[in-house]
């Protein structure tokens, strides 16, 4: 997915949707941002669902298109519409990647698995899209466990917190998928319910 400038980007998103914009200087310039659009006046209903809707694909790194997909598949799952598609997004392989802590960034995670590092029960899989289930554990391919990419990750796992769902093996570097994506109102970077609105306005 092409992106640009990813500063330039999350100051127009509001939020961080990038890791290396989680930063004071982004946090200040945020802040006086939104002061100056309150003195120019609020957006639209469907101006916001829009920018809930571009805040939750850049999030997860997803084109518009793919985006698209998740949220016709989540409103056809019976159940909540928000909770289907969260859990259709959290379960990327790209994004578990990330969660876990084997990757700073979705970037560095995609490109993780695009080159094959990445197995998924001892067979390596190099599509970031797909989708993990439970009781899978997934692992980097003994052949590039030597690799500069993955020199300090024994150091970062130490000090990563991780999602209840997610369990790792420090010694193995394995990652085991043991129940189903859960992710709090709180950890998101934007409103669910009206990215759905969006979608079926």
């Amino acid at each position: 997915m092409k992106i640009g400038p990813r500063y330039k980007k999350a100051r127009y998103l509001g939020v961080p949707v990038f890791r290396k914009t989680q930063t004071q200087k982004f946090s200040i310039r945020s802040q006086r941002k939104a002061k100056n659009i309150r003195r120019r006046g609020n957006k639209s209903e469907y101006g916001q669902q829009m920018m809930e809707k571009q805040r939750a694909r850049y999030s997860y790194g997803v084109s518009g298109k793919q985006f698209t997909s998740y949220v016709k598949k989540a409103l056809k799952i019976a159940g909540d519409n928000g909770k289907n598609l969260l859990h259709l997004l959290e379960s990327r392989l790209d994004n578990v990647i990330v969660r876990s802590g084997f990757a700073p960034t979705r970037s560095a995670a995609r490109q993780m698995v695009s080159h094959g590092h990445i197995t998924v029960d001892g067979i390596i899989v190099n599509v970031p899209s797909y989708s993990v289930s439970i009781g899978e554990t997934l692992s980097i391919r003994p052949g590039s466990r030597q690799k500069v990419l993955f020199s300090k990750l024994e150091e970062n796992l130490e000090h990563m917190t991780r999602p209840n769902w997610l369990s790792v093996d420090l010694g193995k570097k394995e990652i085991r998928i043991e129940s189903t994506p859960d992710v709090t109102p709180e950890e998101l970077l934007f409103n669910v319910q009206s990215v759905l609105e969006f979608y079926t306005r």
